[in-house]
């Protein structure tokens, strides 16, 4: 797996927002843990009390201009929001993907991981550097993984992704 692409998109979209907000640090984990209850909230498989615990990986949508429709993969459009905000926090500390050895650290339960990754994302807020984020950025990827990801897979989403964002920026969103 090679994270500097992605690292460098991220980059090129982290320039075009380019928010210098003293509170930028604090939004970004915030952006993070939302990102991440989202991408749970797709899964489902926490919902004990519900009897649907199908993760949410096929949706039509009808906005497509030609007066058709798309099909999406929710749990991965949630999964890859989230890859942004990782990704951000690594350009936040000056994180170098080529600097060390990157491998999925995966728990016994994807219920189990999400929840790492929750207390993870808080350590890094709460200490201010990037101590924790390689574990963060180890488990989100074992996420993806536990969640029945590919590699291939997660990063073609994230590319069409931040094309929407970009485009975003331009429309003013």
């Amino acid at each position: 797996m090679n994270l500097k692409p992605l690292f460098e998109k991220q980059q090129e979209l982290r320039d075009r927002i380019n928010y210098q907000g003293a509170d930028r640090f604090e939004k970004l984990v915030l952006a993070l843990l939302v990102e991440i209850g989202e991408c749970a909230n797709e899964w489902r498989g926490f919902k004990f009390w519900s009897t649907d615990q199908e993760p949410r990986t096929f949706a039509k949508t009808t906005n497509d201009p030609n007066g058709g429709f798309t099909i999406k993969n929710p749990l991965l459009e949630e999964y890859v929001d989230g890859l942004h905000f990782v990704l951000e926090l690594g350009l936040e500390h000056e994180f170098d993907p080529d600097g060390l050895a990157i491998e999925e650290l995966k728990f016994s339960s994807i219920t189990r991981q999400f929840t790492a990754l929750f207390q993870v994302d808080w350590d890094v807020y709460e200490e201010g550097q990037g101590g924790y984020y390689h574990e963060g950025l180890e488990l989100y990827i074992g996420l993806g993984e536990m969640l029945g990801f590919t590699w291939k897979q997660v990063e073609a989403a994230y590319m069409e992704k931040n094309a929407v964002n970009h485009k975003r920026q331009e429309d003013g969103y």
